[in-house]
């Protein structure tokens, strides 16, 4: 069975570019897998835990040598990590805060990065252990950061999602952008059109 994974970061529930368009990808893509399965799983605001020493040092014990505490702390991110490797395709909303992604999107992403898991350190340097799945990032911005103009180099949303994911073995990414939303809406009727030949 297909399985599709909805990332959600926006902290607006309503009116957020991104989930609109996340949402309208994921009706699309179960148009076209009816047997397919999507997981949705939203990371704004403090639905994902921040990482804390007390969970680093629980991510570096082995697993038969985990206090209970430890167990639980671990969970969470198991339930990530999990998450992941059940999806063929990853879909990222990640609406650009500040030139890079919104805390919820960080949080996240502290939480998969996971050595022995999402990647492994080899000879040859860290190798991701995701590979074969492609994703795509929904990006949002209230100004135009996309490439070929002058605020271009300020966009570490989309270069920083196309990073982590290559890090962990996801390579086939796609980005679609709706830039400049402040300024002229059309851009994520684009970007919904753009999404869509995707899906």
């Amino acid at each position: 069975m297909k399985t599709l994974l909805i990332v959600d970061a926006s902290p607006n529930n309503q009116g957020s570019n991104t989930r609109g368009l996340t949402a309208a990808y994921a009706e699309k893509w179960q148009s076209a897998n009816p047997e397919g399965r999507v997981i949705f799983r939203d990371v704004s605001g403090d639905a994902v835990r921040p990482l804390s020493q007390a969970t680093i040092g629980a991510f570096y014990t082995p697993e038969d040598q985990r206090s209970d505490e430890q167990k639980a702390l671990v969970a969470q991110s198991d339930q990530l990590v999990d998450e992941l490797f059940a999806a063929d395709e990853v879909v990222l909303g990640s609406p650009m805060h500040n030139f890079s992604v919104s805390g919820g999107m960080k949080a996240w992403i502290d939480q998969i990065c996971r050595v022995g898991r999402t990647f492994n350190y080899t000879e040859e340097g860290p190798k991701g252990a995701l590979g074969g799945r492609k994703a795509v990032i929904v990006a949002s911005s209230g100004g135009d950061y996309s490439e070929g103009t002058p605020m271009a180099a300020l966009n570490h949303n989309d270069t920083y999602l196309q990073t982590v994911l290559g890090f962990v073995g996801i390579t086939d990414v796609q980005v679609v952008s709706a830039a400049g939303v402040a300024m002229n809406d059309k851009s994520v009727e684009q970007a919904k059109a753009k999404l869509l030949e995707l899906a």
